[in-house]
């Protein structure tokens, strides 16, 4: 594997076009690589940086800027330089390739591509894709008129995405179309954020705060929050309430008797009745008791988690999961005794020191257990986790999930008599892989479907949360957030508040 001490590579572009895009490609194939993309006026500032972190360190003071990839648009056509590798594309006619277009990004993309699949000698598993919503494209396609395998078809030969990966998309997105058709399509769902944790997890980006040291102010969180509820329902008035999830953090870490105080708050301010779905992540198995449960049941939760992430106790302890295997197993049993019928379990692949026998190991642990939804996650290493500080305070090889590992989850979520019901994908994800939600026949998860294809208004309320408008059917999204500092939300509960209310003016 690369060593991820690595000297800074740069790549230079002569316009300012596709920056992002192009960072990310390469990236993909390189996920190790400290990289930047510059235009020709940042080269003065960067020798100049180079050069002073060279005196720093006492070395000599010779930078010289040699990008391993350049990238050159002109009217006429795009040339890309990759290490020694180059590729000229002419423009068709009529197009202008030193202008924005969806033709110059495509024909970019798709030559940048091709350079980099030469230079590894391998192909990624969703190609020049690098967006979160793939099955986006497929769906598109479909209300277009294609069919599910001319969907695939088309993600296959425009973007060269695998096979497997071209038909979970298209299948993912007609099934996804079924599970949404009931709803109102101008109605909305409310997300409820508690940004508390026993403890974070080493590869945690959210906003999480340890409940043990913020006891003192979960009451006035919980204060502001049914405020910041109560306001924001006047917003939303008068339309179809389809779903409702209470996520974090950890919304179990609360007691029962702030759990109760929150739920009872929502049920009277929201038309709870309406839901077709009501979704507590309760998450941890060292939160979870039999109180709280029965607190969720009393409210008429219809849908929980319970998220083991790794069935292997050695890991548990390594990502700062206080709670042992056996822990997840007596919690999952106790939920189904006390009534609950729609139980989500998740997992991590990529974790450190897992391959395909721990992964096998934990498969076949949940299959034992037969949860009605199974999600799985591949391991993406955030800017602002502990995991991110730990590979780069100690040189630790950036971990990769595999297609192997992809595999064992896939074939056990097909022998629980699971079907994918909706994907996505993030920035620095472990292996250029994806995100994939399995459930049983009527256990899907809406919620994470309407979050991810962003086809309805999500009202968002608590700390670092994000409330998205969808306008006309998914014409145009607008965003307004909340404060991620639990001291700072409380402290300006009215301004969270005013941003809603600007944003629902439009």
């Amino acid at each position: 594997m690369e060593d991820t001490k690595e000297r800074m590579r740069y790549g230079i572009v002569n316009l300012d076009l596709y920056r992002y895009e192009i960072h990310s490609l390469v990236k993909a194939f390189h996920p190790t690589w400290n990289l930047k993309i510059l235009v020709p006026d940042d080269v003065e500032e960067v020798t100049r940086e180079e050069n002073r972190n060279r005196r720093r360190a006492h070395q000599p003071e010779n930078f010289v800027f040699e990008p391993v990839l350049s990238v050159t648009y002109s009217k006429e056509a795009v040339e890309i330089t990759f290490e020694s590798t180059k590729k000229r594309v002419p423009a068709p006619e009529g197009i202008n390739f030193a202008a924005k277009s969806k033709t110059l990004k495509n024909a970019l993309k798709n030559a940048l591509y091709d350079l980099l699949t030469k230079e590894a000698g391998r192909t990624l598993p969703w190609g020049d894709l690098i967006g979160i919503r793939p099955t986006k494209l497929a769906s598109i396609a479909m209300e277009e008129g294609k069919t599910k395998e001319e969907a695939a078809k088309e993600l296959m030969q425009e973007h060269f995405v695998s096979p497997g990966k071209a038909h979970l998309a298209a299948d993912i997105a007609e099934r996804e179309a079924k599970i949404l058709a009931p709803l109102h399509k101008s109605g909305y769902s409310l997300y409820v954020g508690i940004p508390f944790c026993p403890t974070t997890c080493l590869y945690c980006s959210f906003p999480s705060y340890n409940i043990t040291l913020y006891e003192n102010v979960v009451d006035d969180y919980i204060s502001a929050l049914i405020h910041e509820l109560t306001e924001s329902f006047e917003l939303v008035k008068g339309k179809e309430l389809n779903t409702i999830y209470i996520g974090g953090g950890t919304p179990t870490s609360l007691t029962a008797e702030q759990l109760d105080r929150l739920l009872t708050a929502i049920d009277r301010i929201y038309p709870v009745g309406q839901a077709q779905e009501y979704t507590v992540e309760a998450g941890r198995a060292d939160s979870i008791t039999e109180d709280k449960l029965k607190v969720l049941l009393d409210h008429n939760v219809t849908r929980i988690s319970v998220n083991p992430q790794t069935m292997n106790d050695r890991t548990l302890r390594l990502i700062g999961r206080h709670h042992s295997v056996q822990q997840v197993i007596d919690t999952y049993y106790l939920a189904r005794s006390l009534g609950f019928t729609n139980i989500n379990m998740d997992i991590i692949l990529g974790l450190p020191g897992e391959g395909p026998e721990e992964v096998a190991h934990t498969v076949s642990e949940i299959e034992k257990l037969s949860p009605d939804d199974f999600t799985v996650h591949s391991l993406a290493i955030k800017k602002a986790s502990r995991l991110r500080e730990m590979i780069d305070k100690n040189g630790w090889p950036v971990l990769i999930n595999t297609e192997e590992t992809m595999r064992i989850a896939a074939e056990g979520a097909a022998r629980m008599g699971m079907h994918p019901y909706y994907l996505y994908r993030q920035k620095n994800m472990s292996g250029n892989f994806e995100n994939t939600g399995y459930a049983k026949d009527g256990h899907f998860g809406i919620y994470n479907i309407l979050i991810m294809e962003e086809l309805q208004t999500i009202l968002a309320c608590g700390a670092g949360s994000v409330t998205k408008r969808v306008f006309r059917e998914g014409t145009r999204i607008e965003r307004c957030d909340c404060a991620k500092e639990v001291g700072v939300y409380i402290g300006n509960i009215e301004e969270m508040i005013d941003r809603k209310r600007t944003l629902f003016a439009q």
